[in-house]
């Protein structure tokens, strides 16, 4: 199934019929979703968003835990070693599931084995935006900066805006320096300081800054524009062919969980996507939902692995 007619289609009619799963708590214990970047993170966010709407659906407490570090591999390994009672799941990213696949090359986990999905979230084009003072209007302008007196900022080497970053690298023939920080937040501050000149990020967290003027948004990194800014064209309208680079989130249950738990919480996560209000809140952070059955989650799962795979390889981007 294309990516596009994934993102595209809406809510399946038949997940707003379904009745919230009945409650039936583990020993009175909270679940406990990992989200393996830093608190305050575009990610971290959406983790908040999913646990109030799952913790709805069970009516039982869903706990958020950060574990940022290695590009989400560090919680993300964590909760593959989890038990099989349901009480931990994992909310992944395009970069924990699909790119960390070729990028480490040595993995704690993997992502197709040790884990089962439960549902897609969403998924959003990055914005490519530089410090206000920067003298670029335009990713033509970018391409004629003089290579490594340019510097690009990412929440951590492995995450989709460092490969974002490469990829540039690689379409304009710069060598344009990565500096990898510790979260996506520490990033950005740095390019609003000016002491690095660009970067990649999701719009939800990027956009107040460009709006109240201390950043500039020069292109969207996917194939269609953002939904949150409509108003910035895509770098392949601006004549870098073959860019098309989408971050997405997915619920994960560690591969052991028992079946009959595993089925009760992908039916509550797909419930729970499902609601108005949680797709009002997921639109406002730039997120376009997306309805997929477990067969299709892991069809688009295995489909990006092997195209992230490829823009690794063309990027030559490598993390021990």
């Amino acid at each position: 199934m294309r990516r596009r007619a994934l993102l595209g289609a809406g809510p399946a009619a038949a997940l707003l019929a379904l009745r919230p799963v009945a409650a039936q708590p583990v020993q009175g214990r909270p679940i406990r979703l990992i989200v393996p970047f830093a608190a305050g993170t575009s990610t971290d966010i959406v983790g908040r968003v999913l646990a109030d709407a799952l913790g709805r659906q069970l009516a039982q407490p869903v706990v958020v835990d950060n574990r940022p570090g290695a590009g989400g591999a560090i919680g993300s390994e964590l909760a593959a070693r989890a038990g099989a009672d349901g009480q931990t799941l994992l909310l992944g990213t395009v970069g924990t599931h699909a790119i960390n696949a070729s990028l480490y090359k040595r993995l704690g986990y993997d992502p197709q084995r040790d884990f089962v999905p439960l549902g897609f979230v969403g998924a959003t084009p990055t914005l490519l935006v530089v410090p206000a003072a920067a003298p670029w209007k335009s990713v033509a302008d970018l391409r004629q900066a003089s290579g490594r007196t340019v510097s690009f900022a990412s929440a951590g080497n492995g995450t989709s805006g460092h490969l974002a970053g490469e990829l540039l690298k690689l379409r304009l023939g710069k060598d344009f320096v990565h500096v990898p920080y510790r979260d996506g937040a520490q990033a950005l501050n740095e390019v609003v300081a000016g002491n690095v000149q660009f970067m990649f990020y999701h719009p939800a967290a990027v956009l107040p800054q460009v709006r109240a003027g201390t950043l500039r948004a020069l292109g969207a990194s996917g194939a269609k524009r953002s939904a949150a800014a409509p108003e910035v064209p895509t770098l392949a309208e601006q004549g870098i062919a073959d860019f098309d680079l989408v971050a997405w989130f997915m619920l994960y249950a560690p591969a052991q969980t028992a079946a009959a738990r595993r089925e009760r919480l992908r039916e509550a996560a797909q419930v729970a996507l499902a609601e108005p209000e949680v797709q009002r809140r997921l639109m406002a952070q730039g997120i376009e939902p997306a309805a997929m059955d477990a067969p299709q989650m892991a069809a688009f799962a295995a489909a990006e692995i092997e195209k992230w795979g490829e823009a690794v390889r063309r990027s030559g981007a490598q993390v021990d």
